[in-house]
């Protein structure tokens, strides 16, 4: 039954992927569902922590969003491979690319704490990068983008792009699983 029910998650994780990111069975069982945020879409109000100097500090999508244009990308885990050998170092390499298109902020968002956001931060040399932690995965889940990993790390980020302009999404790219192809830098890039 465990491996029917897993089989049945993915299957309708795989379909979302394939329309249009509307809707994502959240529970086979009790079939209620998360509606997943899509382009047109006010962000949610929501708390994220970012690392500083006097240590943890609690900003809102508000403070964050509002009139500005802003790349947000989100990874399943820092310090994971696709993570730290390829999504993170497209955006630390591209920075003067996204600034002359006229991006305010980079974000980086990963279901982790801010003192780990903030060491892969320092490890990748991402200083232009906003490192944002989703500590309880309540903004992944808030716009629908979270997924289960289980025993991997739990409840954790899909890997996705968007930009959002004055907190609102005008792009956003949602990687199908296990792949990484249309959130890249060089792909947020293109779209502005």
């Amino acid at each position: 039954m465990a491996q029917v029910l897993s089989v049945q998650v993915y299957i309708s994780r795989k379909r979302c992927h394939l329309t249009n990111l509307e809707k994502i069975p959240c529970n086979p069982i009790t079939k209620k569902t998360q509606i997943m945020i899509k382009v047109g879409d006010t962000l949610p109000p929501a708390s994220l922590q970012h690392m500083t100097t006097e240590g943890p500090k609690t900003l809102t999508t508000e403070q964050l969003f509002s009139g500005k244009k802003v790349v947000l990308f989100a990874v399943p885990g820092a310090f994971t491979p696709t993570c730290s050998n390829t999504h993170l170092p497209g955006y630390v390499v591209n920075f003067d690319k996204f600034t002359a298109k006229g991006v305010d902020k980079i974000i980086c968002l990963a279901v982790n704490d801010s003192f780990v956001m903030n060491a892969w931060g320092d490890s990748q040399n991402a200083e232009n990068i906003m490192m944002l932690a989703d500590g309880d995965a309540s903004f992944s889940q808030a716009v629908g983008l979270e997924m289960n990993t289980a025993a991997f790390g739990g409840i954790r980020s899909q890997r996705y792009a968007m930009v959002v302009e004055d907190g609102k999404v005008t792009v956003l790219n949602v990687e199908a699983p296990q792949k990484f192809e249309v959130s890249d830098a060089e792909s947020i890039l293109s779209a502005l």
